[in-house]
């Protein structure tokens, strides 16, 4: 398994979750934000039998994974565009749905990033996000975190929890011009990996986990290295290693 394919393994049944709360219609125009290799993208193209997927995203090497799988799987209603989806010039009023898979977490300014992603959608869209809740509802985050007894403060940069504040997140998707906001509990575990060597790799790729390890000495790295097999082998049910989590389904629909 590649490293690309890790995030959908890790999150297939939160996936399950996105996937019911979009309910994309079989005419709809579909952005997805943050789209990665495109398991989001695709299964939205899919269900737009006579409409389209369009996925953006940062990383060109998870954009090329993408076209590559779409055009294995034979969809032609999709394209990818890398882009900052915060500044990105998206067709104005132009899409009937907005949908992402833990890929909102990190904008700079959040307000005018919303703002922007709502010029694109029509009077009336929906906009149905998956965001992790705080990290203390989650386990990967925190289990892992505590095998690095040792570190530091966590180094400034991006914060995958900077939704979970259901008030925050309603006051910056209403200060964006969105309206009707809810928030759905999605309590999965998260997979990572069929074993825990799998899953020692999987966590030892982790940016966070990789820049902590390497603020530690050598005798206290391999301490960390110790700690987390540990912590694996404890998480490891027999049938994967799994670790507890919760997030939002966020929804909301853009204003008139």
């Amino acid at each position: 398994m590649s490293d690309l394919f890790d995030y959908d393994a890790e999150l297939r049944l939160h996936n399950e979750h996105l996937r019911a709360a979009a309910r994309v219609g079989s005419h709809d125009r579909v952005l997805d934000i943050g789209c990665g290799t495109g398991q989001s993208t695709r299964e939205a193209a899919r269900a737009a039998v006579t409409g389209s997927a369009v996925g953006v995203d940062l990383s060109a090497p998870m954009l090329e994974q993408a076209r590559r799988l779409t055009d294995e799987q034979g969809l032609t209603n999709i394209t990818y565009e890398q882009a900052d989806a915060q500044v990105h010039p998206f067709p104005p009023a132009h899409f009937d749905l907005c949908i992402s898979r833990f890929g909102t977490m990190f904008f700079a300014d959040p307000v005018a990033a919303f703002t922007n992603i709502g010029r694109a959608l029509r009077p009336a869209a929906r906009l149905v996000l998956l965001v992790w809740q705080e990290r203390d509802h989650n386990e990967w985050a925190t289990a892992i975190r505590r095998t690095l007894t040792a570190a530091p403060a966590a180094p400034h940069g991006p914060d995958p929890f900077s939704l979970a504040d259901p008030t925050v997140t309603e006051g910056i998707l209403t200060a964006a011009g969105f309206t009707d906001v809810g928030f759905t509990d999605v309590h999965e575990p998260v997979y990572y990996g069929p074993d825990s060597a799998t899953a020692f790799d999987a966590v030892l790729r982790l940016w966070e986990f990789k820049d902590l390890l390497a603020t530690f000495d050598v005798t206290a790295a391999e301490q960390a290295r110790t700690r987390l097999r540990t912590s694996l082998d404890a998480h490891n049910t027999g049938g994967g290693v799994y670790f507890d989590s919760r997030a939002w389904i966020i929804t909301a629909r853009r204003g008139h």
